[in-house]
């Protein structure tokens, strides 16, 4: 699928859109450098939006934590305990950030529309419309049960939940008529309107529409209580790459996430499949744009670079790190065991997801150990050695000037429409990038010099919400 051609860009016009994504519990951050700062201080969070303002990002994100990530009953050592709820977190750096968009990931197998639609919207009004909501849902039972509802739900029960769930809050956001306020009684207010008794409604008749829904999973009845953002609704994004989640981002999302970033013909046939999925839902190909997840790690020249990811793999991929990846792997309990030794001699042990883990398991295991086997052997690996090499890989590795010309390629022929990065080290990881990656590519014309808008829907060149279009 590779396109050859320098004449064929089919996309000439395209522009680099960036995220960053402040993500807690993970293994990717260089948790053990001295320069590696609180995962919950609030001085942190607004560092990192700050500075990716500065540097005309579109959008800063925040996971979502409902409880503390374990795997088979144990604590994952990596998880953030103390850090506050997203939407708070996002509301108080909209006080110290003027343009950047602010997106929660917030689950809808747990919480509840009326009452996250409200909190989305609150967000909306508070940051002029700077609000984004990335859609997920949760499939474990160690989360069930820390709510009264508890329990496992299937991967489709999940999205069927999901799509319900925001239909619900889509209708609250959009139960407020265009002209809701009465205009005479601003105008009584201001003393422009004198001999009258009593004030004017503060708002015109038929202004605020009450919404009725039941449903399979909601039974919902009320009037909302706050008007739209000047973008209409929070900003949809979804994360799921199943035939099912990229179906319902097909339907119902603005932007999706990804983990097609690292191989180019890989990004684009994932591209083109959701814009299929996107023409079969009656929508145009261009609705929906892509973001896949990532990493940057870059160097003055090629080597100093490599050089550079060469230390930051080991810094990720800590002894303990690699036991558990492996123990993932082979369905076992590795800690206790020499990261820089062989790999495990016995065989995985294969186990179905019941809900019961935080972190998921590989479909097939031995055909993956046999291959980790194979290679590590070939190869003369430790098994620490073997994780760095052939567990999750990501990222983009590169001299400014190279990373551009590849981004400014991947956009231009439709591949991704930008990245969401998440930075290796907190909260100083996006500098590099800020001062030497963006002047590269808006050297490239693929990157803006200033925002043009003011509102997360204008800085992603998104339509109005799928609710409010004519037609």
């Amino acid at each position: 699928m590779t396109r050859t051609d320098p004449l064929d860009v089919p996309r000439p016009d395209a522009r680099v859109h960036f995220g960053v994504f402040f993500q807690g519990v993970n293994h990717w951050t260089v948790w053990s450098d001295p320069a590696s700062g609180s995962q919950i201080d609030p001085a942190n969070f607004r560092k990192v939006a700050q500075t990716a303002e500065r540097g005309l990002f579109d959008a800063f994100f925040l996971g979502e934590g409902l409880r503390l990530r374990e795997v088979d009953g144990r604590i994952h050592e990596l998880d953030v305990a103390g850090r506050p709820d997203a939407v708070t977190q996002l509301a108080a750096l909209a006080a110290v950030t003027d343009r950047i968009g602010l997106v929660s990931t917030s689950n809808t197998t747990f919480n509840e529309p009326a009452d996250l639609a409200r909190r989305l919207s609150g967000l909306d009004l508070l940051s002029a419309g700077r609000a984004g909501w990335n859609v997920v849902t949760t499939d474990n039972a160690w989360t069930g049960a820390n709510f009264r509802r508890g329990g496992y739900l299937d991967h489709a029960d999940r999205y069927r939940r999901a799509e319900e769930f925001l239909t619900v809050a889509r209708a609250l956001w959009d139960g407020w008529a265009d002209g809701w306020a009465d205009e005479s009684a601003d105008e009584w207010a201001h003393g422009a309107v004198s001999g009258a008794a009593d004030a004017p409604a503060w708002a015109a008749p038929d202004a605020v529409r009450r919404v009725r829904h039941q449903g399979p999973q909601f039974d919902v009845d009320l009037a909302p209580t706050l008007p739209r953002s000047p973008q209409g609704h929070p900003v949809i994004f979804q994360a799921g790459d199943s035939g099912e989640g990229r179906d319902f981002a097909a339907r119902n999302a603005d932007v999706i996430f990804s983990a097609h970033g690292n191989d180019f013909d890989d990004a684009l046939a994932f591209a083109e499949d959701v814009r299929r999925r996107l023409r079969a839902a009656g929508r145009p190909e261009d609705d929906l744009r892509i973001l896949p997840g990532t990493e940057i790690i870059l160097g003055a020249t090629e080597e100093e670079a490599l050089e550079k990811k060469h230390w930051i793999r080991l810094q990720q991929v800590t002894p303990a790190t690699a036991l558990g990846v492996a123990g993932l792997l082979w369905g076992l309990d590795l800690s206790g065991r020499d990261a820089d030794g062989p790999l495990p001699k016995e065989d995985p042990v294969v186990a179905e997801n019941d809900g019961s883990f935080g972190a998921r398991r590989v479909a097939d295991p031995r055909a993956v150990v046999a291959e980790w086997r194979e290679k590590a052997e070939a190869n003369g690996w430790s098994l620490r050695e073997t994780v760095i090499h052939l567990g999750p890989q990501r990222g983009h590795v590169g001299t400014p000037a190279g990373l551009a010309d590849r981004f400014a390629h991947w956009v231009r022929h439709g591949a991704v429409d930008g990245f969401n990065v998440t930075p290796y080290l907190i909260p100083d990881g996006l500098d590099d990038i800020v001062n030497l990656l963006v002047p590269a590519l808006q050297e490239r014309g693929v990157y803006p010099d200033r925002y043009t808008g003011t509102t997360l829907r204008e800085h992603l060149g998104l339509r109005a919400p799928l609710t409010r279009r004519a037609g």
